[in-house]
């Protein structure tokens, strides 16, 4: 019981000296609040609002407390708090860092007061043959790999076609890509086969980035003077280097290679991997 109570301090310890970190520029109640919600989200291992005050042990009213967490994150988040959580994990990553940029959603089926709810693909439900949309909130996250492959956010952002001057999700993407530049001026973006979009390849190519985007099986590219799918350089080739790959639940052995080729969008040499 003792070392348990000395693990949980020190855990406590540790939670808020980070929160510490982020909040040294700013005033005494948002560095409160900025305590209360990064020890409440990892000690209920929850967002609910609810979930949070249960783990803070305040002494007023739980409805309260709720209430008062709820109007700090209505001022989002000050812009102290953001360049020093900026500057805090800078020192965490390699100096050519790997972006991880993905979509997912928030799906609220029975929601119906939610400001600018709008429809969405409902991922855990749609499948190759049948798309499903529910109502619900796009979220798009990147997260850049620190120097021991832990993946730490650098912008999230819940955005939805209702908004008012919405434009697109591609718009909110290219933002995402923007501020990875900001941070680290060179990196490699990696994204899947939902970012296979011409506008995606020129906008990284605009900005002098590396990236490595999974292909759709309708992409064609030039290859020896010719548009040919994807899929048909990948059955032409056998592969040279051999590695284990974890897929869909199983281990297979997989072959790799790779071919110099264009896309329709620019005429910029750009390499192939087959799996």
């Amino acid at each position: 019981m003792t070392n348990c109570t000395s693990n949980t301090y020190a855990m406590k310890r540790d939670i808020l000296t980070f929160s510490n970190k982020i909040s040294s520029s700013l005033n005494k109640s948002d560095s409160k609040f900025t305590a209360d919600m990064t020890y409440g989200i990892l000690a209920s291992n929850s967002c609910l609002l609810t979930d949070i005050v249960d783990q803070l042990h305040e002494t007023t009213k739980k409805v309260n407390s709720v209430e008062q967490l709820s109007k700090h994150l209505v001022k989002g988040i000050p812009e102290g708090a953001i360049q020093s959580y900026y500057n805090t994990i800078s020192k965490w990553i390699p100096s050519n860092p790997v972006i991880h940029i993905d979509d997912s959603d928030i799906i609220k089926p029975k929601g119906y007061k939610f400001e600018s709810l709008g429809r969405i693909r409902d991922g855990s439900k749609s499948t190759n043959s049948k798309t499903i949309y529910e109502k619900g909130y796009l979220v798009t996250e990147a997260c850049v790999l620190s120097n021991n492959h832990h993946p730490i956010s650098i912008y999230s952002k819940i955005h939805s076609s209702k908004e008012k001057n919405y434009k697109s999700a591609n718009t909110i993407t290219f933002e995402a890509i923007e501020q990875g530049t900001k941070l680290f001026p060179h990196a490699t973006y990696v994204m899947d086969r939902g970012y296979d979009d011409n506008k995606m390849f020129l906008k990284l190519d605009e900005l002098n980035q590396d990236y490595v985007i999974r292909l759709t099986a309708k992409r064609k590219l030039l290859y020896h003077n010719k548009w040919t799918k994807a899929t048909e350089l990948r059955n032409r080739r056998k592969g040279k280097i051999k590695m284990p790959l974890h897929y869909k639940g199983k281990d297979h052995q997989a072959y790799l290679s790779h071919v110099k080729v264009q896309i329709t969008a620019s005429r910029k040499d750009i390499y192939l991997v087959l799996v």
